[in-house]
């Protein structure tokens, strides 16, 4: 039962794929969608008997890797931290497959599409459920390529899918010298086996290989400073951005932290980058979406966002509130993907917050869900998003320490930029005068039932989730995870994030969200005028400068490093691949044996005299040869007239003939 989790999305896939001609298009939807269907009430049941009943079920297929100092087998772990976030990837990307039989139902390219997606879900699965280091990583970084690049013919989707292809392979690269280093430490890339001597390893060797992996999972769950190819990724399609941001490539490094917590916990230094990095990734990703335009890149932004508070919580130490705020996310950020979309796709594909407005009258049920999956994402109490987003703020002021009160504080003022962004989008697209073309107006409409069931799922799931499963997660005294996730007895601090924090702290973020949302109603919908004023300064020309550049990070990377590594490539091609290589391969051999031949041919006289010399020659090398250890002694002087006659001869040999017969 537990491999056909991971079978069934891989054979919808497979089927969809290689005999969607023979199938079609409603063929290849109903087959993807069906084990998709299925994958998903399996992996219910499995969270039921792993997760709520606490029996762990390790599956070993047989040897993959079997040499001297290697063994790696194909197996499979389905524990607590499996399961949970297994859970979230199933039900999302099941009702993402739905919401697209309608929304690409004009595309003809539905079947490759329904394909890449289930391959995507595949991979994800096999990432999360994999025994070891090795078993990981390497379907979803192709298939995302794949996805992102599905509308080839535009160029600006070759680019970004480059660009996200190229920063996960650096953070793969990263990742992967980290596995090797945990080999040659540990002598395994088993979880059972390094997980269980890493305390007694040395805090240095920890720390290295701690970092290395955080490279990898910066790169898949675009952290600073491997952010820049998330935003970009928006040139695929609506269908693939929700499934991307919410539960699959950009979890992916979040996972990989929460199952090397046994590692992470024996490195406080790294755990404190961590932090640091998350904390700033938030406040950094919020400020950057204040000035988006674009409907898609704003949700982007907001998910760089929650991936800072994620990797905020596991630099705390708090691995299961991490990951409850990765399942929550994952509910409410397919939710708000997937209403943007039923906005674009109703509204003539347009994407531009500034061209809209109005539509609350056209799109009545849509606004009601974005509603919720914002309110969600602004951590609304009782919502599902408020049970981890807040207590993460709580436990990093428990923390009494300068990076807990930095994270706080970042956090914190994040919280309030993410409701002015947040509301400035709805205000923008539903509650402003309309700025849209009237036939856009005409022809725009609710979408059909398989677009509006996830989306009502989906808020469903946003609302109650959160509350029906916080107790579960990250209840105190809860032990739902088990063995899953290790916190060292030195960082829990759960007890002293709900019992001693001042009542005004814990309502500090609730309060910034309230204020940032009041003025960006204020702004956007009651007063525009207000907007025009405030930018009309130099220094707000030079704050949005700033912040629409994205704090030019791109402008740093392609100075620094794209045109450093261009200038360094062309070096190498000029100086070594057509010079010196050039000159001592192909050219210099072929020059060498030509001009060799030319000279030996010279030597073809036709003086029978010189042929003589020539034999005499060869019989005193011959003699030389032979003679050599002798005539090396410098004590017999006497057999030094022999090499005297010889380079002699060698002399008149190489000078010009001068008659011919």
């Amino acid at each position: 039962m537990y491999l056909s989790i991971i079978i069934l999305p891989l054979l919808g896939s497979i089927v969809s794929g290689f005999m969607g001609r023979k199938i079609g298009v409603t063929g290849s939807q109903f087959i993807t969608c069906t084990c998709l269907l299925l994958s998903s009430l399996l992996m219910t049941f499995a969270f039921y008997e792993v997760g709520i009943c606490g029996s762990p079920v390790h599956i070993n297929l047989g040897s993959w890797i079997d040499s001297e100092i290697m063994s790696i087998s194909w197996e499979f772990f389905f524990d607590q931290l499996t399961v949970s976030l297994g859970l979230a990837v199933l039900y999302c990307s099941t009702l993402i497959h739905i919401y697209t039989i309608d929304y690409l139902s004009s595309d003809p390219h539905n079947q490759r599409f329904f394909s890449y997606l289930s391959a995507f879900t595949a991979g994800m699965l096999l990432l999360i459920t994999g025994g070891n280091f090795f078993v990981m990583f390497v379907a979803i970084g192709v298939v995302s390529y794949l996805l992102i690049n599905f509308y080839f013919t535009r160029i600006q989707a070759n680019k970004a899918a480059i660009l996200a292809f190229t920063m996960n392979r650096t953070g793969d690269m990263l990742m992967s010298i980290g596995f090797f280093a945990i080999f040659a430490i540990f002598g395994s890339l088993n979880y059972a086996s390094i997980f269980s001597i890493t305390p007694y390893m040395n805090e240095t060797s920890i720390s290295i290989i701690a970092l290395l992996l955080l490279g990898g999972a910066l790169a898949k769950s675009a952290n600073i400073p491997f952010h820049s190819w998330l935003p970009g990724s928006m040139e695929a399609p609506t269908p693939v951005s929700a499934l991307l941001h919410a539960a699959t490539l950009v979890t992916a490094g979040i996972y990989l932290l929460l199952r090397s917590s046994p590692i992470l916990e024996f490195s406080p230094t790294v755990l404190l980058i961590i932090t640091i990095i998350g904390s700033t990734t938030a406040f950094f990703a919020a400020t950057c979406g204040l000035l988006q335009n674009d409907l898609k890149r704003i949700i982007a932004f907001s998910t760089i966002s929650q991936l800072g508070y994620m990797m905020m919580a596991v630099g705390l130490s708090q691995y299961n509130v991490a990951l409850m705020h990765t399942v929550n996310h994952a509910f409410f950020k397919a939710l708000l993907f997937l209403g943007a979309g039923a906005v674009i796709h109703s509204f003539a594909d347009q994407q531009d917050v500034r061209r809209m407005g109005g539509l609350i009258n056209f799109l009545p049920f849509t606004y009601s869900v974005m509603l919720v999956g914002s309110f969600s994402l602004l951590a609304t109490p009782y919502l599902t998003g408020f049970f981890s987003k807040d207590l993460i703020l709580e436990l990093a002021f428990g923390q009494y320490s300068f990076t807990g009160m930095y994270a706080f504080i970042l956090g914190s003022i994040t919280a309030g930029i993410t409701a002015f962004y947040s509301f400035r989008l709805i205000s923008l697209v539903f509650l402003t005068t309309p700025n849209g073309q009237k036939q856009s107006y005409l022809n725009s409409h609710e979408s059909k039932i398989a677009v509006i069931l996830p989306l009502l799922i989906l808020a469903l799931f946003s609302i109650f989730f959160g509350y029906i499963f916080s107790d579960l997660f990250v209840g105190v005294g809860s032990d739902f995870f088990g063995n899953s996730l290790f916190i060292h007895p030195n960082n829990i601090s759960i007890i002293e994030a709900e019992f001693s924090i001042n009542p005004i702290i814990k309502l500090l973020p609730v309060i910034l969200s309230f204020i940032g949302s009041a003025t960006a109603i204020f702004m956007y919908h009651k007063s525009p005028e207000f907007i025009f004023n405030l930018t009309d300064t130099p220094f707000a020309k030079k704050l949005y400068g700033f912040l629409n550049g994205k704090y030019y990070f791109d402008v740093i990377y392609n100075h620094f490093i794209v045109s450093a590594g261009l200038q360094t490539g062309y070096l190498i091609s000029k100086e070594i691949d057509r010079g010196a290589i050039e000159l001592l391969g192909p050219y210099g051999l072929a020059n060498t044996l030509t001009n060799t031949g030319i000279n030996i041919a010279k030597l073809d006289t036709g003086i029978i005299t010189t042929y003589s010399l020539y034999i005499t020659i060869g019989l005193l090398s011959l003699l030389f040869l032979i003679f050599a250890p002798v005539l090396i002694d410098i004590s017999i002087f006497s057999e030094l007239r022999l090499i005297i006659i010889y380079f002699a001869t060698l002399v008149l040999v190489l000078s010009p003939s001068t008659s011919k017969i």
